[in-house]
């Protein structure tokens, strides 16, 4: 099998500098009910805009808070559930689209699979319409533009740093099916969760089909529990109801610096990839769904990423977290994007059918 590679070789942290405040689009199209207004001095608003993602409802709240500063007049309504209820509550909305714009997913393999749903639609931001398509080994954004990333994820390890010793941590994946983690390990529900469907996808195509589903038969029986949401396993670590969570980077360093006795491991060889932001195809407000995508790709909104331990797209912000991408690059898992866009939802029926 031919491998589209995401990340390779010694890439660096040298992405992309010119990302400024792209402001509002040009575009003058609004649906119905929705139309955009203006102030006294004959500045549009923009009004009401339907914002769905599965990211940390406290980050993506502040972040719609900080757009309506910086844009008055406009109104942010941030929709918060599991990546797969979202796409499939878009894919069921698609005659009457509710959502203006969709961030997030546990990266970009749900954005790749709802491109041929007809739920997203391209769209160019001004500030970033040189971006290529890959960049220093990374797929960055969509050929079509139906895409954008916004930052970097890493799957992996959160662990209890007051119940887990450095010497006894997990080191590959495999080594989460040692028995000595029985009952002591959380991962999110790939039935809801992008995060933990990336995870089956990406062993799957690591170990083949048959040795992949055999492994995770093993591996749910070492589980405690498998929640719906992507950053409830961090959680349960934090909480010491779990030993091990099967979580992104950014979950276990947000709660780190709320004091937690968590942290964070790298596998060996692991899935790292951007985490996007696409614009909801004929959505209520396309003028207000433009403004926020060029909000989140500016640097005050890079920033804002990165103030939440996301690591960020652009070179011009730095995040809090320890971890960058020359750090974090050798660890990289090559993937066929090709293979994720034609089994994702079969790959989901069956988790389905095989352990709910």
């Amino acid at each position: 099998m031919k491998k589209n590679k995401w990340f390779h070789g010694v890439a660096t942290a040298a992405l992309l500098t010119s990302v400024v405040l792209a402001g509002c689009s040009s575009s003058e199209g609004t649906a119905a009910g929705n139309t955009a207004s203006t102030d006294g001095g004959g500045k549009k608003e923009l009004g009401s805009i339907a914002f769905y993602s599965p990211e940390t409802p406290d980050m993506t709240k502040e972040m719609g808070q900080a757009f309506e500063k910086l844009k008055p007049g406009s109104s942010v309504n941030v929709q918060y559930a599991g990546t797969n209820v979202l796409v499939n509550r878009m894919i069921a909305e698609k005659d009457n689209p509710m959502a203006d714009l969709w961030y997030g997913g546990g990266g970009f393999l749900p954005f790749e699979s709802a491109k041929d749903k007809g739920i997203i639609t391209s769209y160019t931001p001004e500030a970033i319409k040189d971006w290529p398509e890959v960049q220093d080994g990374i797929k960055v954004r969509d050929k079509d533009w139906k895409w954008i990333g916004a930052e970097v994820f890493v799957l992996g390890f959160v662990y209890n740093t007051d119940l887990v010793k450095p010497e006894e941590l997990p080191k590959t994946w495999d080594d989460l099916l040692d028995p000595k983690w029985k009952g002591k390990i959380q991962m999110p529900n790939p039935a809801a969760s992008g995060t933990a469907t990336l995870l089956v996808l990406s062993q799957l195509m690591e170990k083949g089909e048959e040795p992949g589903w055999e492994y995770f038969k093993k591996l749910v029986d070492q589980m405690s529990a498998m929640p719906d949401s992507g950053s409830a396993p961090t959680k349960a670590v934090a909480k010491g109801e779990a030993l091990i969570g099967i979580g992104f980077d950014f979950m276990a360093y947000e709660n780190k610096a709320k004091g937690e006795k968590v942290d964070f491991i790298v596998p060996e060889k692991t899935p790292i990839i951007v985490n996007p932001v696409s614009l909801v195809e004929n959505g209520p407000n396309p003028d207000g769904g433009k403004a926020f995508i060029d909000y989140l790709l500016s640097k005050e909104g890079q920033q804002k990423l990165a103030d939440w331990y996301h690591i960020p797209i652009s070179k011009e912000v730095q995040s809090k977290t320890p971890l960058t991408l020359e750090k974090v690059i050798p660890h990289a898992q090559e993937m066929d994007v090709d293979w994720v866009v034609q089994n994702y939802d079969r790959v989901r029926n069956e988790w389905r059918q095989k352990f709910q």
